[in-house]
């Protein structure tokens, strides 16, 4: 069955089902757990938005608490918006603090409140801020009017851009106002815990988001200024960026003034860079009624921000961070505007997720860079229909299936070991062709610790489209145990998957009480069967499985 997929259909359709294919024989995945290729770094332990006041909202706290409880390490996330001027209101995005004001006479005017309640709702959860000097408040602003956007998905994205996107008119004030804070965070959490967390300035820089004769100049002043203004405050404070939205010449020069150029604020040579953050997406879009995504978009991307800190030697062992790594750029675009994005409340979210995460340590690993963290910039959105297909990862409180990867990742931990098989598409072969036509990527990522060895496997095309996919034979060597206690999780079109199950009670715009703990309940990731024991003879075991296209499995032995 095949239906030409409109901007309005999308938004209330499932994924294509094909025919079941033929008979095949199974595809061949290998696992050798002897063989360790890394570690296993939770760099999908991040997350960011761009509307903070979502943070203390209930369904935001709920997510929160179910993203900070998948996760044996720290969870870090990222938010736009944290020094910008308002009352503490949400819209998309949008959001403010107003921790800076002014009197009548100009003087200074401090308000932790709001600021205050976003990071207790974080460290209450033992999350941790990657704390974004962001954006300019009113008082502060070369241009301040209009200051609040109105923008709205369909309009123009650069109407967002007020009076918030300028550099300071006065870089003393804004300096004492980036002490003043960091102090406070000091004084509230503690030197320890602040020290634990990461410092930004601004967003995309090279993008929309500052207004600027000379974007890249003034960008280079503002972060020479807030980093002495962190450092100040507390020497041991990890600064870094730039966060551009590409790994172009403008991160090529700032990653050169920060090394060697003249300091802005202190004349000195260089400005502080603990860390080096930039961003990069995918480009998904609608072709032949299909939605098809743009892996090899993001990966080249990607790897062109690796080159780049492989260029100077000074940053070799540097911690890395992608500060957006998505398939796309508007988490507040939703489908019923851009009908390309019909592939966020499915299981295709899902298995790109599974497949991208695990090629980001291989494309890391290949420019020799110390990748630590890849931020999926994807939240919750308030007062906003069931499954609107926004790039988040629960809707109206009920968590989708995407948040389930992240449920798999948080039980891989150790070390990473070697995975082989005989339709798996290495990084470089994305970046040529993406996932298109005849070739599907049916891969593994797989770690061990002292007591388990995890295995995700995924059945991912870049087409929307969904089959029966394929059998397959896991066959993993290198156990150190005589026996093995088996867990398989499951995410597809039947298991560990709201938006199906939302979908199978006819859509409801509004779902009654039972019907949301329904979808509760199916939100949850999902065991097939019953945890069973395995003799592994020789360190050696075989898990077969039926793999549905765009499916994600976790394979757990523990021993």
């Amino acid at each position: 069955m095949k239906r030409l997929l409109t901007a309005l259909s999308l938004a209330a359709s499932a994924p294509i089902s094909l025919a079941a294919p033929p008979v095949q024989a199974p595809v061949q995945l290998t696992v050798d757990a002897a063989r360790v290729t890394g570690p296993m770094t939770p760099i999908w332990a991040w997350f960011g938005y761009d509307e903070p006041n979502y943070t203390t909202a209930p369904n935001g706290k709920k997510l929160l608490s179910d993203i900070a409880a998948l996760s044996p390490v720290p969870v870090y996330v990222r938010a736009h918006n944290l020094m910008t001027s308002g009352d503490g209101s949400y819209a998309l995005k949008w959001g403010s603090t107003g921790m800076y004001s002014e009197d009548k006479d100009g003087k200074p005017v401090y308000n932790w409140t709001i600021v205050d309640q976003i990071f207790d709702t974080y460290v209450e959860r033992k999350m941790k801020p990657l704390a974004q000097i962001g954006f300019m408040p009113e008082a502060l602003s070369q241009r301040p009017q209009p200051y609040q956007h109105r923008w709205k998905p369909g309009t123009p994205y650069q109407e967002i851009m007020t009076g918030w996107a300028t550099p300071p008119k006065d870089y003393d004030k804004w300096a004492e106002l980036i002490y003043q804070w960091v102090t406070h965070c000091v004084a509230r959490y503690g030197r320890q815990e602040v020290e634990s967390w990461y410092w930004e300035v601004w967003n995309e820089p090279d993008g929309h988001y500052l207004i600027a004769p000379d974007t890249k100049l003034e960008y280079f002043k503002m972060y020479d200024y807030a980093a002495d203004a962190v450092k100040r405050a507390l020497p041991t404070a990890r600064m870094g960026g730039p966060h551009t939205a590409g790994a172009g010449r403008f991160m090529d020069d700032f990653l050169q003034h920060a090394l060697h150029g003249t300091n802005f604020a202190t004349g000195k040579t260089g400005s502080p860079l603990d860390f080096v953050a930039f961003h990069a997406k995918g480009s998904p879009r609608v072709a032949g009624g299909v939605v098809q995504m743009g892996m090899g978009i993001h990966f080249k991307r990607l790897d062109q921000g690796f080159a780049l800190v492989e260029k100077y030697p000074e940053l070799k062992g540097v911690p890395v961070i992608i500060g957006e790594s998505d398939p796309e750029g508007c988490a507040a675009c939703g489908m019923q505007t851009n009908p390309e994005n019909a592939y966020r409340n499915g299981t295709l979210y899902a298995s790109y997720t599974a497949a991208s995460i695990a090629r980001e340590y291989e494309l890391a690993a290949r420019r020799g860079v110390n990748l630590v963290g890849a931020v999926n910039w994807s939240f919750e959105f308030e007062d906003q229909p069931w499954f609107a297909g926004f790039r988040d990862l629960a809707t109206n409180g009920v968590n989708k299936p995407v948040l389930n990867v992240f449920r798999m990742f948080g039980m891989m931990r150790g070390e990473r070991v070697a995975v082989g098989g005989d339709q798996a598409y290495d990084a470089a072969a994305i970046m040529a062709g993406g996932v298109r036509g005849a070739r599907t990527d049916i891969n593994a990522l797989a770690s061990k610790d002292r007591h388990s060895i995890a295995v995700m496997v995924w059945n991912y095309h870049d087409d929307d489209l969904l089959d029966a996919g394929s059998p397959v034979e896991l066959r993993i060597a290198g156990i150190p145990a005589a026996q093995v206690q088996l867990r398989h999780y499951r995410i597809d079109n039947d298991n560990s998957n709201s938006y199906s199950a939302w979908q199978r009670m006819g859509s409801p715009a509004s779902p009654s009480a039972a019907q949301v703990a329904e979808l509760q309940k199916a939100s949850e990731l999902a065991q097939l069967g019953a945890a069973s024991t395995l003799p592994t003879p020789g360190g050696k075991a075989t898990v077969r499985m039926q793999l549905p296209r765009q499916a994600v499995s976790l394979v757990v032995l523990e021993y």
